[in-house]
């Protein structure tokens, strides 16, 4: 990063509703927000959480923390109370940043319950845009907005202040590589998200790996992506176009296709990164279909399952052979497989390998031997990109980096079989995941919150497919009602236990359709057999 802000000072790093940055402007407001960091008490290994949308203020506290030898970790802006006070305290978070709408509505219940959080940076969505855009933008009150105030256990600095008071002074830090940067949550076991530990060197590599399979030119390709930066691959995303100087466009909301279809048109992306759900939505917009697409290099796909058909409809817009799409996880950095952008693309397929990344299939019955070509089984990794482990987590390390003939491997998860050209495809993500618009959802996580419920004796979440939405899922939960709640009227309880999700839990996991049944099929040791209820 800091070649980069060398080699290319007076080069945009960022659009974002009309606003421009050079990279010597950005390195400038991330050394200011490090040197705030530093006068807090910061040190080296603390964690610093960011709690934004896809505004310049992300970028600039990830890179600050960075710089000052801190540890990073992302939070969605869409999380419940509940949900940021155990990312907070699971992460031992020093700083946070985050929107002043979410101080004002969740924040300022749950900060007394964040013993390790000390400093507080609220902003808001257009705090870098000039007055009159903010004035227009809260009066037409389609920004999220809140009131900012002292908290009685914690430092309170508005992201602006730091702007204003503090120097862009240089940080001379030597940081080991094999040192943990990033903390990304990702679902466990036991229903609660884990903390993925990522190293530098782990970012670098995918970092390198990607730059060298896609051929990108420094200081050239333009990057629009909706994936969210508390999401690994739209951080990782921004990273790379950072790393190798590249500009990206900002999307703080990409369910607005229309902005979608402005910033594509106003400017030229060489480089599309989303998920097929949105590239279905961008589709349905008839200003996407008369874009030129000209500049276009191609169009990245990933975290969901894509049509096949799908795709040949995305191409007739974008152009023949443009569509690419990838593979990875979490706990890789995140990228494992691509197919190749300048070589032979199999559509439906996953891709090849990149380089330096060995990927292998072990059998589903015993786990010791490697599959054969054409068969099925679980994908295994070993690469420069495999995480360091879970934090706080050792048993779930040890199980995700097991042995596998002698080696330790990165034990996905994920069904997959290779064909004879060394090319993957996926049969099935891992056993009780729902893909909902690109978003995980884990099954046990949901679960154990409803079972807080009263009416909900055993339940059990899966996915449907969404007909509306190929490649997504709805999330469906399946009752067996307490003997306290049977008397009870079927949609009235039905509404009652979806306050109650809605209000513990974040939307994209909240079920869309509820199911009571007498009773749930149960395994011979007493386990939900989920595979009965799933369609088909």
């Amino acid at each position: 990063l800091q070649e980069t802000f060398h080699r290319f000072p007076e080069k945009t790093a960022y659009h974002f509703l009309g606003l421009t940055a050079t990279f010597q402007e950005f390195q400038n407001r991330a050394l200011q927000f490090a040197q705030m960091l530093r006068r807090q008490g910061c040190q080296p290994g603390d964690v610093v959480a960011v709690n934004l949308p896809n505004i310049p203020q992300y970028l600039i506290a990830h890179i600050c923390a960075i710089l000052a030898g801190c540890v990073v970790t992302g939070l969605s802006p869409l999380h419940t109370g509940k949900e940021m006070v155990y990312q907070l305290n699971d992460s031992r978070a020093k700083v946070l940043v985050t929107l002043d709408a979410v101080f004002e509505k969740r924040l300022a219940l749950i900060h007394q319950e964040l013993p390790d959080l000390r400093t507080v940076c609220p902003t808001g969505i257009l705090d870098f845009l000039p007055p009159w855009k903010r004035f227009l933008g809260k009066k037409i009150k389609k920004v999220p907005t809140g009131r900012v105030f002292d908290l009685p256990d914690k430092t309170v600095i508005p992201f602006m202040r730091v702007m204003d008071q503090y120097p862009s002074s240089p940080i001379d830090l030597k940081i080991p590589a094999e040192t943990v940067c990033l903390i990304q949550y990702t679902g466990g076991t036991t229903g609660l998200p884990k903390g993925t530990m990522l190293t530098h060197r782990n970012l670098m590599a995918n970092i390198v790996q990607g730059k060298t399979w896609f051929h990108m030119e420094s200081g050239k390709e333009v990057f629009l992506s909706g994936f969210p930066f508390f999401h690994l691959a739209g951080l990782m995303l921004a990273m790379t176009t950072l790393a190798q100087g590249g500009t990206q466009v900002l999307i703080p909301n990409p369910r607005d296709t229309d902005h979608l279809c402005r910033e594509i048109a106003r400017y030229r992306p060489t480089i599309l990164v989303n998920v097929p759900t949105l590239y279905l939505m961008l589709m349905d917009n008839p200003k996407f279909r008369k874009l030129d697409f000209s500049p276009l290099a191609f169009c990245l796909s990933g975290a969901s399952p894509f049509p096949v058909e799908s795709i040949r409809a995305l191409e007739a817009i974008v152009g023949a052979g443009k569509v690419v799409e990838v593979y990875g996880m979490t706990e890789t950095s995140p990228l494992i497989t691509c197919n190749p952008h300048l070589g032979q693309k199999k559509i439906g397929t996953v891709g090849l390998p990149l380089p330096n990344t060995r990927v292998k299939l072990a059998d589903l019955e015993t786990g010791i031997l490697e599959v054969p070509i054409g068969g099925e089984g679980e994908l295994i990794i070993q690469g420069p990109q495999v995480m360091k482990g879970y934090l706080n987590r050792p048993e779930e390390t040890a199980h995700a980096l097991r042995e596998f003939q002698g080696e330790a491997w990165m034990h996905t998860g994920d069904v997959a079989r290779m064909d004879e050209e060394g090319y993957f495809t996926l049969v099935d993500r891992a056993k009780d995941m729902l893909n909902v618009g690109g978003f995980k959802v884990f099954s046990r996580e949901v679960e154990e919150k409803l079972y807080d419920h009263p009416a909900v004796d055993l339940c059990a979440i899966i996915g449907v497919p969404n007909p509306q939405r190929p490649g997504s899922e709805l999330v469906k939960l399946v009752v067996q009602r307490s003997q306290a709640s049977k008397d009870l009227p079927e949609e009235k309880l039905k509404q009652e236990i979806l306050n109650f999700a809605r209000e513990n839990l974040s939307p994209y996991k909240v079920p869309k359709i509820i199911e009571f049944v007498d009773s749930l099929p149960l395994t011979p040791v007493g386990k939900v057999d989920k595979k009965v209820l799933r369609p088909g």
